[in-house]
């Protein structure tokens, strides 16, 4: 049975460049770059360019402000109680309803330990509520953190980081942004969006799981989140994992490669011809999300009247890989909170699914998807006790 993976926003295939990049650090060059000797040593260049070429790819004016850690969801935590320890005292926190739990999660504890959060809704097509950002900006004048994604996981929305950025400094907030689903789809500049931290995983575009990114503009004041020893500049100890940081470093090459190279195109042709081939075919279908403004990888489609957890068994079963929303809410019966937030009727807001392409996905596999799809969905329909027969 051949499969058709269309679910790379939970994770990418490492690229065959990446893995190859990574190889002589596995087999050759394994030692500790923080040692004495030579051969630890001689790693510690290869570390160093591969900081200045993930710094390039941000557009970072130091690669002293790129900070190498295990995965995004640390370097959204990093963030979050960084900066709110390095307060000392209560403050603010100003974020999406939509953000990943990864953001969400630590909000949730760091209101616990008596800061407030305040969480932005959107509108029914996903789109940041600027005026009620501007509101709680203005409404909380002590130390405040915003942290708002770049760009939706399920939906793929583009927020106006930019803007927001800009309000947030305006109004004295340290600014965040989870740019996980943006990293490789859009540029991302940080000269030009004047965020303090931005988080990216090297999962989610074509390295492997493991290694993450979080960029700390400098005189941003944040604490440290992992203690016990002197690595990246006293941010974070732990040994570096050199492999993994050159496979980031390789991949943030090729991510950067593929804006002027035609990948982004040909992603965004497949992605609409599986839009407009599915709404064609299965009646009682929407799109989930603001279809003007989003990254070119990424479809949310809502079957209405039926599970969207079945039709994900049931495409698994002929080798279509998709999802219902994010992978760390996987398994949970409850509807996706982005898709609650958004306002998607009752009739819809179990049946959303997401598919998501890479450079990898081919045409055939397209095909293969609206071959087979509104077949899935109709027999969904047949037994669904919510359609009249």
């Amino acid at each position: 049975m051949r499969t058709v993976y269309l679910d790379n926003n939970a994770t990418t295939r490492p690229a065959p460049e990446v893995v190859e990049a990574m190889r002589p650090y596995f087999e050759e060059l394994w030692g500790n770059p923080s040692s004495m000797h030579t051969f630890g040593g001689q790693v510690a260049k290869p570390v160093a360019e591969a900081r200045e070429q993930v710094a390039g790819f941000i557009n970072a004016e130091r690669a002293e402000e790129i900070l190498f850690n295990g995965c995004a969801t640390e370097g959204d935590n990093h963030a979050l109680f960084g900066v709110a320890a390095a307060w000392g005292k209560p403050g603010t926190i100003i974020t999406s309803r939509v953000e990943h739990p990864a953001v969400l999660g630590p909000c949730l504890r760091l209101r616990e330990m008596g800061h407030t959060v305040v969480e932005i809704g959107v509108d029914g097509e996903g789109r940041f509520d600027m005026e009620a950002y501007e509101a709680a900006l203005a409404a909380n004048p002590g130390p405040k953190l915003v942290s708002v994604m770049w760009a939706n996981n399920e939906t793929g929305v583009l927020f106006p980081i930019k803007e927001i950025a800009e309000k947030g400094k305006a109004a004295g907030a340290t600014v965040h942004t989870d740019a996980v689903q943006a990293a490789g789809k859009v540029p991302l500049d940080v000269r030009e969006v004047p965020v303090d931290l931005l988080t990216i995983a090297g999962h989610k575009m074509h390295a492997p799981k493991g290694i993450g990114m979080l960029y700390i503009r400098r005189g941003t004041r944040i604490k440290p989140f992992v203690i016990g020893g002197h690595q990246e500049r006293g941010r974070r100890g732990g040994t570096e994992n050199v492999p993994y940081i050159i496979g980031l470093a390789k991949a943030c090459e090729l991510s950067a490669a593929a804006f002027t190279d035609g990948s982004h195109e040909r992603m965004a042709r497949l992605r609409d011809k599986l839009e407009a081939g599915l709404l064609a075919t299965c009646p009682d279908s929407r799109v989930n999300g603001d279809r003007a403004n989003r990254v070119v990888n990424t479809l949310n489609i809502s079957f209405e009247f039926i599970e969207g957890e079945s039709v994900l068994y049931h495409l698994s079963d002929l080798g279509i890989c998709a999802s219902s929303g994010s992978a760390c809410a996987a398994g949970s019966l409850e509807p996706s909170h982005v898709i609650r937030a958004m306002g998607v009727p009752f009739t819809a807001v179990h049946g959303s699914i997401r598919f998501s392409l890479s450079r990898y996905t081919t045409e055939e596999e397209i095909d293969y998807v609206l071959a087979h799809c509104p077949e899935v969905v109709a027999e969904m329909r047949a037994i669904s006790p919510f359609v009249k027969h």
